[in-house]
């Protein structure tokens, strides 16, 4: 595959993203998230994959979607671009694999939009995150009123969002916006132990409890519970870890 504004490695069953336009602070364009998408698209189908952690190259994770390009459009249902933002978030929620945010630097309107969509998000310190629209005067398409108010509380989402304030990697971590921070110099160490702790449990049980947690953020307690009830899991895996439950305690 092609990639001219994201690097990708791959190291066993770990997938690593970057954006990497480091002199636009990893600002999205067009030709980054076509990237990106067809990527996601390609693991979610790659069985041998367990992980997909992404980083930006740089200073930032992503300063949002290049501002360049609302001089010459709108980001709205229609658009390529507004179309491919909401597919990777689509395949983040609901790809059998963990995805994982990196968040090593900036982090400004669309791409906390992004980050948001992530099933964990480990944060430096020293991050600094913002929803910017209000201050830009842009309409957030890509579902910043509604993630937002589910991942911090409806009062203080309004908060961040009216005075287009940034916060800290620290500060996100306390209310529950990343799952926690570190200094940036241990931040790559932290997500490694993240990921062994991941990897070493059943792939097919963490996809089936992320498809249940999924369901759950977008319905009501009554019909999660009620989904959870009959879901089946068809976990190959099951026995062999039951013979091995000694080793596992």
């Amino acid at each position: 595959m092609d990639l001219t504004q994201i690097n990708y490695e791959r190291i066993d069953e770990v997938a690593w993203i970057t954006l990497n336009r480091p002199n636009k602070l990893n600002a999205f364009t067009q030709v980054m998230m076509d990237e990106w998408r067809r990527l996601l698209t390609s693991l979610t189908n790659d069985k041998t994959c367990r992980v997909i952690v992404t980083k930006g190259e740089g200073r930032a994770w992503s300063a949002g979607v290049d501002l360049s390009i609302f001089q010459e459009t709108k980001i709205e249902p229609g658009y390529k671009m507004y179309e491919d933002g909401l597919e990777i978030m689509r395949l983040h929620e609901n790809c059998p694999q963990v995805t994982i945010a990196m968040l090593n630097g900036f982090c400004f309107t669309g791409a906390m939009e992004i980050m948001m969509s992530f099933d964990l998000i480990i944060s430096a310190n020293e991050a600094i995150i913002g929803d910017t629209h209000a201050k830009w005067g842009i309409r957030p398409t890509w579902g910043m009123t509604q993630r937002l108010q589910h991942q911090v509380g409806l009062r203080k989402a309004k908060e961040l969002s009216f005075t287009a304030q940034s916060i800290s990697g620290i500060e996100a971590s306390k209310i529950g916006l990343v799952n926690s921070s570190y200094p940036l110099k241990d931040l790559k160490n932290a997500v490694d132990d993240l990921i062994k702790n991941i990897i070493n449990n059943s792939g097919p049980a963490i996809g089936s409890i992320k498809k249940l947690y999924q369901f759950g953020s977008e319905n009501t307690l009554k019909e999660g519970i009620e989904y959870e009830s009959k879901f089946k899991m068809n976990i190959k895996d099951k026995m062999e870890d039951l013979k091995n439950f000694k080793n596992k305690i």
